[in-house]
């Protein structure tokens, strides 16, 4: 066992001319057992970067470690659910289940397989195929835990579920955790379903990891303060908006805010969405989330 899940150095990404860079200089650590979210906007490099953890992509510079080892190395101690789900659309559920099992002996877990498929009023003989977004949803996920992996990456896996069902299968996610010390990176767009069940945060932004580490971690360092329009040194201010003689900024904190301040801690999403309306705004990882060599340094 490693106490790493994830570990990359300079890693980057590109497709060509046409479609650019999806990654570059890309530095972090995720450490393992930790309930992580992978956020950013759109082309950010989310996925990208999920695929080279998954061993789906090979870097055009830089490296990325898994569980301690090279991507391809740690296949079978990893579940990738895609955003597409992808599945074999001519076999039944049941038939599906079985090629978990098949694909993964002596690690398949067909209680918690067959657990989360009944939950969804699945009947095992149903076509793959012929089933919903959300019921494609939930047999990808059926087969990434059956596999009990050390390591799951998800991409948007609840984009289509309605809200009962995406609560419930984060609640099995959360389960999943606590119980086996499974290692979840999970990216989604809805930043409340994130607050509640994860532990850990990576925001992705330019190819580039600009926040990284624990969540209260995170909150803390930050404070939503609202004041008179000068007087925030020696704090960073991350986004700011005046009305009048008053401001209202997120700002990273140096130490107490002092002065005529009324400060208070921000929500996850609020802290999220300052940073990606502020992308200039230094990057911040904590120690933990730090690539070791550059820690040490």
């Amino acid at each position: 066992m490693t106490d790493t899940a994830i570990e990359a150095s300079g890693l980057g990404k590109t497709y060509g001319k046409r479609r650019g860079r999806a990654l570059r200089g890309c530095t972090f650590r995720l450490p393992a057992g930790r309930i992580c979210a992978l956020v950013g906007p759109n082309g950010a490099g989310k996925s990208t970067l999920l695929a080279h953890a998954a061993g789906l992509l090979r870097p055009t510079e830089g490296s990325i470690e898994v569980l301690g080892t090279t991507p391809a190395a740690a296949r079978e101690r990893i579940a990738f659910v895609a955003q597409s789900k992808p599945l074999i659309g001519q076999l039944t559920v049941a038939e599906t289940l079985r090629m978990g099992y098949e694909l993964n002996p002596g690690r398949w877990d067909a209680a918690t397989a067959d657990r989360i498929v009944a939950e969804g009023k699945l009947a095992g003989d149903a076509v793959v195929r012929s089933l919903s977004g959300g019921q494609r949803t939930r047999v990808a996920l059926a087969l990434a835990l059956g596999k009990r992996p050390e390591l799951m990456l998800l991409d948007e896996p609840m984009a289509d579920l309605d809200p009962l069902a995406r609560h419930e299968l984060m609640g099995t996610l959360m389960s999943e955790a606590a119980q086996h010390g499974t290692t979840i990176v999970m990216s989604s767009h809805v930043l409340s379903e994130l607050e509640g069940s994860c532990d850990y945060l990576l925001l992705v932004d330019g190819g580039r990891v600009r926040l990284g580490g624990e969540t209260d971690d995170l909150l803390s360092v930050h404070a939503l303060v609202t004041g008179p329009v000068a007087g925030l040194d020696p704090h960073t201010v991350i986004e700011s908006r005046t009305t009048g003689r008053q401001m209202t900024a997120l700002v990273r904190r140096e130490g107490p805010v002092t002065g005529d301040w009324q400060s208070a801690e921000p929500s996850l999403e609020e802290l999220l969405l300052a940073h990606l309306r502020s992308p200039d705004a230094p990057a911040l990882l904590t120690p933990s989330a730090a690539h070791r060599t550059e820690s040490l340094s």
